[in-house]
């Protein structure tokens, strides 16, 4: 059996943060043209009601705060408007809760307020200013169908209508706890962590003069972020499955400390 390539990863490629591949499937073109068109429709009926109210309202006073009054309502329409409701729902819009989309960071997290202002921001060149020339043209050569206030961000569009199978993450070699509990492991790399995550869930499909050459391959790129070695003799695959796991429980216990602090402080 010829060895397979565990290394390689593009920017597209989807992971959580503990480097698991993630195989949600990006939403396709037509449904961001349609969901896209349903928030545009309700943008523009947003701005024309904001533009009357507000007119209205500065119409008794001078020309500049009509001036001003139309300004603060494409501002609320097109920057604060998407800004906000992407930012309350995690990444849904009107439109793409209507077609079950979602928008996603590059890792598969929940996107930030900053990431829907940037998409929201570039929004308002690509799709109103050039009348979505733009967004479509980089959506259709896109293997994620990424516009360009997604590579902005640093997002992309997805279906979350799908059920995902994840592999069941790697176990610590027993063996190896004591030294891992002690170790200095920084995060590796997000290419280097899939790959250490594929190799271990594929060991039975390899042969074992790969399993070998890939292994400790592997293994060398991860020393380069781990300190001080394991203990002489020990497997590849056990270092990197404690390594993996190790990076796992960490993150585990630095979420969870992150979730009791903001508890407190919203409970205070």
């Amino acid at each position: 059996m010829a060895a397979p390539e565990f290394a390689t990863l593009t920017t597209d490629d989807l992971v959580t943060g503990e480097a698991v591949a993630l195989d949600l499937p990006p939403a396709s073109l037509g449904s961001r043209i349609a969901s896209g068109a349903i928030d545009v429709t309700i943008t523009f009926l947003l701005l024309i009601g904001l533009v009357i109210a507000f007119v209205i309202a500065a119409a008794q006073t001078d020309l500049a705060l009509v001036q001003v009054a139309m300004l603060a309502a494409i501002i609320g329409s097109l920057l604060v408007f998407p800004t906000a409701i992407e930012t309350l729902t995690r990444g849904r819009s009107i439109g793409k809760m209507m077609f079950g989309l979602r928008t996603v960071r590059d890792d598969a997290g929940p996107i930030s307020f900053q990431h829907a202002f940037v998409r929201a921001l570039v929004g308002i060149v690509e799709i109103y200013v050039f009348f979505g020339s733009p967004a479509f043209f980089s959506a259709l050569l896109s293997s994620r169908g990424k516009r360009l206030g997604d590579y902005a961000a640093g997002t992309y569009v997805v279906r979350e209508r799908v059920r995902l199978k994840l592999a069941p993450p790697a176990a610590m070699p027993p063996e190896l706890a004591r030294w891992a509990a002690g170790a200095d492991i920084a995060s590796l790399p997000t290419g280097l962590a899939l790959a250490v995550r594929q190799f271990l869930g594929r060991l039975p499909q390899i042969d074992p003069a790969s399993r070998a050459t890939i292994g400790a391959r592997l293994a060398t790129q991860v020393s380069e972020h781990v300190a001080p070695p394991p203990p002489p003799g020990t497997p590849p695959e056990a270092y990197l499955a404690a390594v993996i796991a190790s990076r796992r429980e960490r993150d585990t216990a630095r979420l969870n400390r992150e979730a009791e602090l903001r508890r407190r402080l919203t409970k205070g």
